[in-house]
């Protein structure tokens, strides 16, 4: 991979908040930033829970097969909106050295933390993959979707357990991101598509969007549900 990626973005959102209506929005304005991979030899990743809803816009608009990627941030035990690394499907593991310093969390309490994510990865890859096999990206293009990095982490770690299937090249495509977490994924990918990238000392991917909502597992569900995903052994395109 690059040290250098192309990063494509929209300057006339640079630093600026609100700027979609919701995540199928979103959706819709990457889709049109990313028309070049129309019908391509490419392969879509969506990290759910938020990424689910933009990855599917994409993959209907774009025509490209899209599969899931179960990745957990490692949260903070006191602060469940934060956190301190992120874990992998594939025991793909990342810290954030510098936040898990000023914690001052014990080794004991780190462990406990890594095992409810990994109970939690566990519960979502029975819920939302199933009995569908790991497509073959080997010599593909993949595209990796969520709905915003605001450290980074979890799509570092998306990246690197990419990164040992082989493929030919790896882009992340999220409608906003803090610069930190570009710079963070940089040395991972090739391309980054992300629409609204904002600096500042503080960053929140809920404030790029006017309707911001949580989902939970079972909306997860019924967004692939919805989109077909259930239905064979194939992927949604």
């Amino acid at each position: 991979m690059t040290s250098d990626p192309e990063l494509l973005e929209d300057p006339r959102l640079r630093n600026k908040r609100f700027v979609f209506e919701d995540r199928t929005h979103a959706g819709i304005l990457l889709a049109e930033r990313m028309k070049e991979y129309e019908g391509k030899d490419a392969f879509l990743f969506a990290i759910p829970a938020g990424g689910v809803p933009v990855a599917v816009v994409l993959a209907k608009r774009l025509h490209l097969p899209v599969d899931i990627l179960v990745i957990r941030k490692i949260h903070i035990p006191w602060n469940r909106e934060a956190g301190f690394g992120a874990l992998s499907w594939d025991g793909t593991l990342f810290f954030n050295e510098l936040l898990l310093n000023h914690l001052g969390l014990r080794g004991e309490e780190v462990e406990r933390c890594i095992e409810e994510e990994k109970k939690e990865i566990e519960k979502r890859l029975t819920m939302f993959r199933r009995a569908k096999p790991f497509p073959d990206i080997s010599g593909k293009t993949v595209i990796v979707v969520d709905d915003g990095l605001a450290s980074g982490f979890t799509m570092l770690v998306a990246a690197s357990s990419l990164k040992k299937q082989g493929p030919k090249e790896i882009i992340v495509s999220v409608p906003t991101a803090s610069t930190s977490a570009i710079d963070l994924i940089s040395t991972e990918v090739d391309r980054i598509f992300c629409l609204n990238i904002r600096g500042g000392r503080t960053f929140a991917v809920a404030d790029a969007y006017h309707n911001w909502y949580d989902l939970g597992n079972e909306d997860v569900v019924r967004i692939l549900n919805e989109a077909g995903y259930y239905e064979t052994q194939d992927f949604i395109r």
